[in-house]
């Protein structure tokens, strides 16, 4: 299969202290990679690199054949972050806050897609709630939905299973099914280890600044991983 995501000899420093050290990795479209490690690993680091957030001190990535250094702009229109922040506008309703953030992707989405995504994850009663009334598990939800919006082709998540209940959980790994299923290819960090093993491909586990890779099988198995 074709590869999303190509990492080579990834570095990054803040100041003094280097955050991660000479990361190579590569995920094919269609695949779950779920990234491991203990906080202050540099799991966020990565996922910013590869969303372009982040510039790697050394190193160089690419985005479904995008260069990272030369292509961002490319690379931002095929790839979507679901980070630790909601990045929503607190005044706006839940239906403003989507038809704002897809609207500067260039596309404006019908009242009846909108629903149909905010149905789809369970939120489809609070579309005129302003979001600042948000729980941060159904903030998580909205960004689900947004995703089912935009369809990218890499989808990024930071913490996938943060502030999720069960049914948020159940909603978000039957999504990754369906999203792989269709071709799309998700990185994603994690610290659930059961959850993760249901939709996950392939296994990487950062630890002391070095990414360190093993099977689903073998992560599911161990006592520990860090």
């Amino acid at each position: 299969m074709a590869t999303a995501i190509r990492g080579i000899e990834l570095s990054k420093s803040f100041q003094h202290f280097q955050v991660l050290q000479s990361v190579s990795i590569e995920i094919a479209s269609g695949e779950c990679y779920a990234l491991f490690g203990p906080n202050g690993a540099g799991k966020t680091t990565l996922l910013r690199i590869f969303a372009t957030l982040h510039r790697p001190s050394a190193g160089r990535f690419e985005i479904m054949g995008f260069d990272g250094n030369r292509e961002r702009a490319k690379i931002r229109a095929a790839i979507f972050l679901i980070g630790h922040g909601s990045y929503l506008y607190d005044d706006l309703s839940v239906k403003e806050n989507i038809q704002f953030a897809i609207g500067i992707r260039g596309w404006n989405p019908t009242d009846l897609e909108i629903k149909k995504a905010l149905d789809q994850v369970g939120i489809g009663r609070f579309s005129k709630l302003r979001s600042r009334y948000l729980s941060a598990g159904m903030k998580k939800r909205l960004s689900i939905a947004k995703a089912l919006l935009v369809r990218p082709k890499v989808l990024i998540m930071d913490e996938a299973y943060a502030a999720l209940d069960e049914l948020g959980v159940a909603m978000v790994n039957e999504f990754i099914r369906n999203f792989t299923k269709e071709g799309g290819t998700v990185l994603m960090s994690s610290h659930d280890r059961a959850k993760t093993a249901e939709v996950a491909h392939r296994v990487g586990v950062l630890n002391r600044s070095v990414l360190n890779e093993m099977s689903v099988e073998e992560m599911s198995a161990a006592d520990a991983i860090f």
